[in-house]
């Protein structure tokens, strides 16, 4: 395999880990948000987080180029603050990515929290037990295979996107081109060798991710 393959995949496991580690932090209070709170606005919210689930890619990746432009607000501070520029950089393809596997990591763990049910947590709160303790004596371990699904979903969900990278992080070797886009650039250089090679490595591990949660996960949904 060339090296510029594997300099593509490293950055691809580089930005999932990442990714997947900044959506546990953000993810896992919001989801208990969303699945105990009696708020009006959860569905509003919920339909935030689940949007990039139907939105196309490109559309996505559109917006968010629009937002982290260098004129933007968002663009303009990060280069003041950092003295470089949030897109067609590899901190750009972070934030598009935590936007675009948002749902995939919230949405199992939110599940695996419903799963739970209000009448354990009423009957931990019976006894004089606080939130605090609720939610990391009680909630967190029995959802414990729901965070994990969620975390290794995120991450095989981020190591296969495109169009979002693509219009934020643009082609740019050993900084933004990440392993989708290599197999892109094999395809259009007619070198389809090397574009199943790297195909057929995505391939095995989203088979064999799904194979794991089948087994797993038997009686715990993981999206809806």
């Amino acid at each position: 395999m060339m090296s510029i393959d594997l300099t593509s995949l490293w950055l691809s496991f580089k930005l999932a880990t990442i990714t997947v580690i900044i959506l546990l932090i953000v993810g896992i209070p919001l989801a208990k948000w969303l699945a105990f709170s009696k708020h009006k606005s959860v569905p509003f919210v919920t339909s935030i987080v689940v949007l990039p689930l139907v939105l196309p890619p490109t559309v996505l990746g559109f917006y968010l180029l629009g937002l982290m432009r260098n004129d933007s607000w968002l663009g303009s501070l990060f280069i003041q603050l950092t003295d470089s520029q949030l897109i067609f950089s590899f901190t750009g393809l972070v934030i598009a990515s935590v936007v675009y596997s948002l749902p995939f990591v919230v949405q199992p763990i939110v599940n695996s929290f419903h799963h739970i049910g209000d009448n354990t947590v009423r009957t931990a709160q019976s006894i004089g037990a606080s939130q605090r303790t609720i939610f990391w004596k009680i909630i967190l371990p029995l959802s414990k295979k729901g965070i994990v699904s969620a975390a290794i979903l995120g991450f095989v969900h981020t190591l296969g996107e495109f169009g979002v990278v693509l219009m934020v992080g643009g082609n740019i070797p050993n900084q933004t081109r990440v392993v989708s886009i290599e197999i892109f650039n094999h395809v259009e250089n007619l070198e389809l060798q090397q574009a199943n090679q790297l195909s057929l490595i995505l391939l095995v591990i989203s088979f064999a991710v799904i194979l794991w949660m089948n087994f797993n996960n038997k009686n715990t949904p993981i999206l809806t």
